[in-house]
């Protein structure tokens, strides 16, 4: 990558999946892929119990975006998408108007006076005490296509054999539509990732050193409308290995709930929240100006730190004074407040109709 400095960027896969998620945001999709005219919502860290994604780009209708506003920035989880979605538009007591959950009807009615609370529908309550509600906007089906990205900066070999069980796991659930593999251009001839244990279904990206990726291998598209296979347990190998495989099935219907949770789940938390658990309260924490983009920057250790380094326990660590946190303009409660106040707007820059917004 670029330099701050004089000091180069680590290879820390942390800033390696800043960097992806930036370059997405601004340039997805790659060079030489064809997709359709789609708004893109770019998070990091989003997946299921079973599986977590580095980079996650939510391929989106640019109009069911722009409605999807309408709910608010915060996401929707399964119990909210459950009112919502199926909200009337008259007024009708709730276990009327919502399906069987599967599950007791109390959870229900508490998902529907979070969703009231949130304005997110109308509630009322009549005088037998029955709750009725009905919508104040359609969910809009705003989703097209959901693409996984995993980071590895260095894909070498014993990376590689640990990351191919992960990847084959992906390509047999096919949950997202595509998958792919990022790591770091190395300007060989033929880059390692491309004769690495690597599955064939993956696509996979290299990143040059200013932060732009290019295709070298383009994936496969996954059955995201059919059931899936969850693999549960597959043999180590060998010659003395004679267990089986288990496995199980995901229907279709499973899978598209879990699409719309997880687009949800990016919609809601970005890339951006990685402020939220590091310090910027502390003096020694910047934002650096890099090629690809804003990142992280500790003064104290001359490179950009991981959430793990930087936190209160650190020895670095100095608080801001409290000086700097009872001033005004122009960086209103200090430094620190204001890098968090800068990244929020740029994550609500991402999300269309918000209060208003273009």
């Amino acid at each position: 990558m670029s330099s701050v400095d004089g000091a180069p960027i680590d290879g820390s896969e942390f800033v390696f999946e800043l960097c992806v998620c930036q370059w997405a945001e601004r340039a997805w999709p790659p060079e030489g892929v064809d997709t359709d005219d789609s708004a893109l919502v770019v998070a990091r860290q989003i997946g299921t119990k079973r599986r977590r994604w580095d980079t996650v780009v939510v391929e989106c209708d640019p109009e069911g975006l722009r409605q999807r506003a309408n709910f608010g920035l915060a996401e929707l989880d399964s119990d909210l998408l459950h009112v919502v979605r199926n909200a009337p538009a008259e007024w009708t007591w709730y276990r009327d108007a919502l399906p069987d959950p599967g599950y007791p009807w109390r959870y229900v009615r508490e998902a529907v006076h979070e969703a009231a609370d949130r304005g997110l529908v109308e509630r009322r309550r009549l005088s037998n005490n029955r709750i009725e509600l009905r919508r104040k906007w359609e969910y809009p089906d705003w989703v097209r296509r959901i693409v996984a990205i995993e980071n590895k900066p260095d894909l070498d070999a014993s990376a590689a054999r640990a990351l191919a069980p992960q990847l084959e796991r992906d390509v047999a659930l096919a949950l997202a539509d595509e998958v792919w593999v990022a790591t770091t251009e190395t300007g060989d001839t033929v880059e390692p990732a491309l004769i690495e244990d690597v599955p064939v279904e993956a696509g996979v990206l290299t990143v040059d050193a200013d932060g732009d990726a290019s295709v070298s291998w383009h994936p496969r598209s996954l059955s995201v409308d059919d059931p899936g296979t969850r693999i549960l347990e597959r043999p180590a190998g060998g010659e003395h290995d004679a267990s089986a495989a288990r496995f199980e099935y995901a229907d279709a219907e499973w899978k598209a709930d879990k699409r719309l949770e997880l687009a949800e789940r990016a919609y809601g938390r970005g890339w951006r929240a990685y402020a939220d658990t590091m310090r910027p309260d502390c003096r020694q924490f910047r934002l650096s100006d890099e090629t690809p983009g804003f990142l992280p920057y500790c003064d104290a250790k001359e490179c950009h730190q991981t959430a793990g380094q930087c936190s209160g326990s650190c020895p670095d660590f100095e608080p801001e004074p409290p000086v700097w946190r009872s001033g005004d303009w122009p960086i209103t409660g200090g430094p620190g407040k204001g890098i968090k106040r800068l990244l929020e707007r740029q994550r609500r820059r991402e999300r269309p109709g918000l209060d208003g917004e273009s």
